[in-house]
């Protein structure tokens, strides 16, 4: 007698059984002779062709640019242009110490562009990337090696400590070697490590202690050997704004970011705290500048920075979608630059 289970539809030609994992009934479409061939190419076995990674395009020169995040880069100049701008105002006699100024410059913005390619090195290998929604980042896209990426972030740190080297020597300080050590300690230490503080709500306190007091002050400390009140206060303004840029860099990240167990501050505030709190980063500033009004009248020209910072505050509270965010954090960093520069010129003149 012929098994049930194994019976042949002579209607729709298909085998029907009770092999495992299959109900009674179920139908089983047999191979296909012609797909042999293509079926074994594709599963490994011997006699096909080994599976294949999609190819991986590699970095290109605007590739290294983007890494570098330039939009950035008004994070490094804004707190050396009001240190210098405090320094002029307090021995305005001596002139400019350009040569301090700038080697200043070099040592923030070599810094700010060191950490850029440190964290894309840190969070790529890590696999922090992998849910990004922003911009491709170098090491996370595989488009370049991750040791060749750490390679450019040392040689930003080296281009920064030697210009840390010399305007320590420069201004006769030479213990200032140490404090820019720790800088670069910071910097890498940042999203790189076994643990990250970056990964523990405590990125804003990096970036409103090194690129708003250590810098503005530093720049000040260099040229005139001492840092004034006017100094300090421009240096937690400006230490503000940058915190700033990075808040809404990390609300567009939020949810990739808590899927990848990155605990930033605004993953641990929610969305609608982390959006108040980025307005306030960016208005406190604006607010400090009617205390430079009363000493310093021309502060009040600065308040123009308010075109670009209103409609960053105004996106980022109502913005849902990533380019929204970015355009806030370039909107946000324009702001810190007219901020930093406007401020350094009315304090200087």
């Amino acid at each position: 007698m012929a098994n049930p289970g194994k019976q042949i539809s002579r209607q729709s030609g298909t085998q029907t059984g009770t092999q495992s994992g299959k109900r009674p009934g179920t139908p089983v479409v047999p191979p296909n002779p012609r797909n042999a061939g293509r079926n074994a190419g594709k599963s490994g076995r011997p006699g096909g062709r080994p599976a294949q990674a999609k190819a991986v395009r590699a970095a290109t020169a605007r590739d290294w640019i983007g890494g570098a995040r330039l939009r950035t880069v008004p994070l490094a100049i804004a707190p050396v242009a009001l240190g210098t701008g405090a320094a002029y105002l307090f021995n305005d006699d001596a002139g400019w110490h350009w040569v301090r100024a700038l080697l200043c410059l070099a040592i923030a913005v070599s810094l700010q562009i060191g950490v850029n390619y440190a964290n894309d090195y840190s969070d790529g290998i890590r696999g922090t990337d992998a849910h990004r929604v922003g911009p491709s980042r170098l090491t996370g896209s595989g488009a370049a090696k991750p040791r060749t990426v750490l390679a450019v972030a040392m040689a930003f740190f080296a281009i920064g400590g030697i210009a840390g080297i010399a305007v320590s020597i420069l201004s006769g300080f030479p213990w200032l070697i140490a404090i820019g050590a720790v800088c670069i300690v910071a910097a890498y230490f940042y999203t790189g490590g076994k643990h990250p503080y970056g990964y523990y709500a405590l990125g804003e306190v990096f970036v409103f202690v090194f690129f708003g007091l250590v810098a503005t002050a530093g720049t000040m400390f260099v040229q005139v050997g001492t840092v004034s009140t006017e100094a300090w206060l421009a240096g937690v303004a400006v230490g503000l704004l940058s915190c700033a840029v990075l808040m809404v860099n990390n609300i567009r990240d939020a949810r990739q970011d808590k899927l990848a167990g990155k605990r930033t501050l605004a993953v641990l505030l929610g969305d609608r705290a982390s959006r108040v709190a980025f307005a306030v980063l960016v208005l406190v500033p604006f607010a400090m500048l009617l205390l430079f009004g009363v000493l310093y009248p021309r502060s009040y020209f600065v308040f123009f920075a308010l075109l670009a910072a209103l409609p960053a505050i105004i996106i980022t509270l109502t913005g849902k979608t990533a380019p929204e965010f970015i355009l806030s954090l370039k909107l946000t960093s324009l702001a810190a630059l007219l901020f930093g520069v406007g401020l350094a010129a009315a304090l200087a003149f």
